[in-house]
């Protein structure tokens, strides 16, 4: 699954120069929480986010007058409070480089840049759960299986042949790379709705033959 395919590609920028104040109303219209920050060339300076406006924000508890407050908001410039070390990715990597980049950096995403530093998209972890629930097929129902396998070659051969041999048809599959145990994986598999009893024999049979972690 490429970032490309997923990124929110009409990106909403601004400009070294644009006031802490205008860059709060922009994401307060356009709903986000994250402002990539470039020059007249579309090459990425910095970011800026909802909690860093927050932070640079006058207290409540101040003292100045509306008037004061609005031109101090307005004398802010982005430079002034934007982060300069922007973690990025490009529109040809994975979404599962994307997760792992965010969870270390423990950011809610990032925007992608091409060869030359343009931004050209923004990824987010919305767009990451968009991805699971996709490859998961949960929104079209069905039942997931978990099943610790051998993490032998050829591991996973018996359990599909049983799924087909008994009119399962596989939605889709997922596998674990961190092992449970030493020599096993747990795998994930979705099925589509079989006939109740159908379904109830298939639960019990495999049960017997694998050993099957949860049937939900």
């Amino acid at each position: 699954m490429l970032i490309e395919n997923w990124m929110t590609k009409d990106v909403v920028t601004a400009t070294p120069e644009t006031s802490m104040m205008k860059a709060s109303k922009i994401m307060k219209e356009k709903g986000i929480s994250r402002l990539p920050v470039v020059d007249e060339r579309g090459v990425l300076q910095g970011i800026v986010s909802d909690r860093d406006i927050k932070d640079a924000s006058p207290s409540k508890a101040t003292t100045l007058d509306m008037h004061e407050l609005y031109y101090l908001l307005s004398e802010i410039k982005l430079k002034d409070i934007m982060t300069r070390k922007v973690v990025t990715i490009r529109a040809g990597e994975t979404i599962e480089r994307a997760a792992a980049l965010m969870l270390e950096h423990n950011i809610g995403g990032m925007p992608v840049v091409d060869e030359q530093g343009k931004v050209v998209g923004v990824v987010t972890d919305s767009d990451i759960f968009k991805v699971l629930v996709r490859i998961t097929g949960v929104l079209e129902g069905g039942v997931q299986i978990g099943v610790r396998l051998s993490n032998q070659p050829g591991g996973l051969v018996p359990v599909l042949d049983y799924l087909k041999d008994h009119g399962a048809r596989l939605m889709s599959l997922l596998t674990a790379c961190e092992p449970a145990e030493v020599g096993m994986r747990d795998v994930y598999l979705r099925i589509r709705d079989m006939d109740k009893a159908a379904l109830n024999a298939l639960k019990a049979e495999m049960q017997k033959n694998f050993e099957v972690i949860y049937w939900v």
